[in-house]
């Protein structure tokens, strides 16, 4: 790529792939507060100002990185601090809370998704109407990925907090001592990510749900 032209990516595809990750942290932080947990609001983290989430690295640098060497999405913020001894029912709101995040990827892929479908019905092929048909599907990829992603059943990605609500509290504890080594599994998705052998399991998973999604909202694909 050119310099213009990672310089017209970076202004694209940052503000899709900021919002997507900063609602999904504020989606953590808003439901650890209505089940009984203040602490993220205590830590300033019940906010959509991007600022309280975004990580340089995992929100920023690594999704754009990815973007333009493989074509696929994929980053984190700052971890949504979360006491669940503190939630009311800690087993059953911990997936709810772990179940958040995925949920507002899924309600902002539908918002990107009409975007999308406005875009292209304009007459017209100015560059501004380029430019949001480009951000749109951007938008639209990047929050399908993350719920995707997000749910795998793997600690400390959140469908690892969903499984714990079917599981007895026993099982529930062993599984998440997996969460000790979040890091290394991090580590470890963004070089199967990046080399490619992740995007087996996610590809189709991901076209799937953006098949579902563009025949609901009647978008062409």
């Amino acid at each position: 790529m050119s310099g213009m032209e990672i310089l017209v990516m970076l202004v694209v595809a940052a503000p899709p792939i900021i919002l997507a990750i900063t609602v999904h942290e504020a989606a953590h932080a808003y439901a650890a507060d209505a089940l009984g947990d203040s602490t993220a609001r205590q830590m300033g983290r019940l906010s959509l100002n991007p600022f309280r989430h975004i990580d340089p690295v995992g929100t920023v640098l690594l999704p754009l990185v990815l973007l333009m060497t493989t074509g696929f999405l994929f980053g984190w913020a700052k971890p949504v601090p979360v006491q669940f001894g503190r939630l009311r029912n800690p087993q059953r709101d911990m997936a709810l809370v772990g179940g958040a995040g995925p949920a507002s990827n899924l309600a902002m892929a539908v918002f990107w998704g009409l975007v999308l479908k406005i875009s292209m019905g304009f007459s017209d092929t100015s560059s501004l109407a380029m430019i949001f048909e480009q951000m749109a599907n951007i938008g639209v990829m990047i929050n399908l990925v993350l719920m995707v992603l997000n749910m795998l059943p793997v600690p400390p990605l959140d469908g690892s907090r969903v499984v714990v609500g079917f599981l007895s509290p026993q099982n529930a504890a062993k599984y998440l001592q997996i969460e000790r080594h979040s890091m290394l599994v991090m580590i470890g998705l963004v070089v199967l990510i990046a080399t490619g052998y992740l995007s087996k399991i996610l590809v189709p998973l991901v076209s799937m749900a953006k098949a579902a999604l563009f025949t609901l909202l009647g978008v062409s694909y």
